[in-house]
């Protein structure tokens, strides 16, 4: 699977793009049920499984045209694949990446992601998503462990609406999450630590 992740969360974070000179106003968004995380795991033989997870939050905060404050999670519950032919196979790969192999979901039944930061981006490159604005910075949470999470996503404001778009790769060893990468394995067997994640939230005023 692999590097960076997503995941998605609990923001505190600056961006521009507020002209209005009036006293702030704070306003609470929640995040509609389009909002997802897409997945995309890889073996070492170039093989890959991918599909979603569903991304939910309540409590977006903005402060005067500026996100503020949130928290976004993933309830491991809702992951769905896309790839596999079968129903009966597709269950299967749910199955176990819910188990304790990947993402232990009977003990740990989401993935949170806190923002501990935005500030404005202007760059490009392979990974990047087109017209990515802003820098996001955060601590991913899983398997009850947190690190620093770094990706450019395209944050649009837009009166009652918000929308993030973003493109990562998080490494799950990092999260103690080992499974099918001890050395010597074939390549058919050997899962590469890398998970790809394309971030898509879209929210309303509450």
């Amino acid at each position: 699977m692999k590097k960076q992740f997503l995941t998605l969360l609990t923001l505190a974070a600056l961006f521009t793009g507020c002209t209005d000179h009036d006293a702030p106003t704070t306003t609470n968004y929640h995040l509609d049920q389009s909002s997802v995380a897409e997945w995309k795991g890889y073996l070492k033989t170039g093989y890959f499984n991918e599909g979603s997870i569903g991304v939910e939050s309540n409590s977006l905060v903005i402060d005067g045209g500026k996100v503020k404050s949130g928290s976004f999670t993933l309830p491991l519950a809702s992951i769905a694949n896309f790839n596999l032919p079968t129903d009966e196979l597709k269950h299967q790969l749910i199955h176990h990446l819910q188990s304790a192999d990947f993402f232990d979901m009977a003990l740990h039944p989401n993935v949170t992601f806190e923002i501990m930061s935005v500030s404005p981006y202007s760059g490009t490159g392979a990974g990047v998503v087109s017209g990515a604005n802003f820098e996001v910075t955060g601590h991913l949470t899983m398997l009850g462990k947190s690190n620093p999470v770094t990706f450019p996503a395209r944050i649009d404001l837009n009166g009652d609406s918000f929308t993030l778009e973003a493109t990562t790769q998080f490494d799950r060893t990092l999260w103690g999450m080992n499974y099918a990468t001890e050395p010597g394995l074939p390549d058919e067997a050997s899962i590469k630590p890398g998970i790809d994640v394309h971030l898509k939230l879209s929210g309303n005023k509450m």
